[in-house]
């Protein structure tokens, strides 16, 4: 799984023109499936952002995570995460998992991340969104259960 965070002041999401999830302080993950990706990834990945030390201690250093602040984890939905740009101008998704496994895996995560005790906020899985964020620093960063990067 790999995932863009990104630590927000507020984020918002909206389909269609409603608002679906909305969230104050907290990180923003921009999350994508992969092909082979399984449970232990998810779960994996939810530790990960959980976990995170990425928000200000007393002395302005970042060394506390949403699991210590309680901020808000939202989770966005987006396979083109994936995509291959490599080569020509339109990028492949063949890395991409079937939306069928990318869905219930998200949802791993989500109930994961919430078990782990941190209020969870979501987007809609295959709609087109809108997402607002601001992103406070800014601090934003790419991970991948498979540390490809």
């Amino acid at each position: 799984m790999r995932a863009v965070a990104q630590r927000v002041r507020s984020a918002r999401v909206r389909v269609a023109g409603e608002i679906v999830a909305e969230m104050s302080e907290g990180l923003l993950a921009l999350v994508g499936v992969a092909r082979g990706d399984a449970d232990d990834d998810a779960r994996a990945l939810a530790e990960k952002l959980v976990h995170l030390r990425v928000f200000d201690d007393a002395d302005g250093v970042m060394n506390r995570s949403l699991s210590e602040t309680g901020g808000t984890l939202g989770v966005v939905s987006q396979f083109t995460l994936l995509g291959d740009c490599r080569k020509g101008r339109r990028p492949s998704w063949s890395d991409a998992a079937p939306p069928e496994d990318a869905e219930r895996l998200l949802e791993v995560l989500i109930s994961h991340s919430r078990s782990l005790g941190v209020a969870t906020v979501t987007g809609r899985f295959r709609a087109d969104m809108d997402v607002e964020l601001a992103n406070s620093g800014p601090v934003t960063l790419l991970l991948d259960t498979r540390r490809l990067f």
